[in-house]
Formats: structure tokens, C-alpha cells, sequence
């Protein structure tokens, strides 16, 4: 089950070349499994395409992950030391929530019911 087709990669980057789109896909396919395994589904859950795009155009566009460039000095500032495809927290986060999974922290409280201390959570009205 393809993420995206070649033709909607180009509509959103402009020109390239078959084999840079298969090599974008497989790699970006490759990030978005490793983040939420065999949860994906065909059809794909609203929100994995655009995430999976996204990722994609970052590849072929910026595929060193350079944050920053000045002229003078030579200075290069990365986005992440990690190199290859990385998906960043919001698309972590978003991808998560497509297919199901928690996306952020949460608290478990075991102790027995007769011991706990009630919770009272304040909202502003």
C-alpha cells in the first residue's frame, strides 16, 4: 500500500526523477512504520498522507537537515544531529493519533481505591 504517489510528490515539490521518488518513499515509509509499526491501514487513516508527504518533500529537498547557512564565516547549523529520515515530535505526535496510538505522556495510578487521594482537575470557565 503505497503512502503517496510519485505524482502527488511532484505536484508538491516540482520535478524528479522516478527512482529520487520511489528512494523518498521507501525511506519515508520506512520512518512511519518504524513510529507506529503494522498499524497503518488501506485506505490510510485521515492524517498519515499529509505527514507522509511532508517528510518526503523535507527528504528531497533538504536531505542534510540544514536549519541554518550564513554566508560569512561559513557557518552551517543543523536541524538534528541524527542523520537520515527523522520525523519530527508534531509529526510523531500526529501520527500517533491517526492510528490510534497515545501521543503524549499520561499518568497510571495503581495504588488501591480506599488509599488513593481524590484528584480534582480546575478548569477555567
Amino acid at each position: 500500500m503505497p503512502l503517496f504517489s510519485p505524482a502527488e510528490l511532484r505536484a508538491l515539490i516540482g520535478p524528479t526523477s522516478d527512482e529520487r521518488a520511489a528512494l523518498a518513499h521507501d525511506l519515508t515509509e520506512d520512518a512511519i512504520r518504524g513510529e507506529v509499526g503494522d498499524r497503518l491501514t488501506d485506505p490510510l487513516q485521515p492524517g498519515v498522507k499529509s505527514v507522509a508527504l511532508a517528510v518526503a518533500a523535507r527528504v528531497l529537498t533538504n536531505p542534510t537537515g540544514v536549519r541554518s547557512e550564513q554566508a560569512g564565516g561559513m557557518l552551517v547549523s543543523y536541524a538534528d544531529t541524527q542523520t537520515g529520515v527523522v520525523l519530527s515530535d508534531d509529526e510523531r505526535r500526529r501520527l500517533r493519533r491517526a492510528v490510534g496510538l497515545a501521543s503524549g505522556a499520561s499518568m497510571l495510578n495503581i495504588a488501591p481505591a480506599d488509599i488513593a487521594q481524590p484528584v480534582t482537575v480546575w478548569r477555567a470557565l
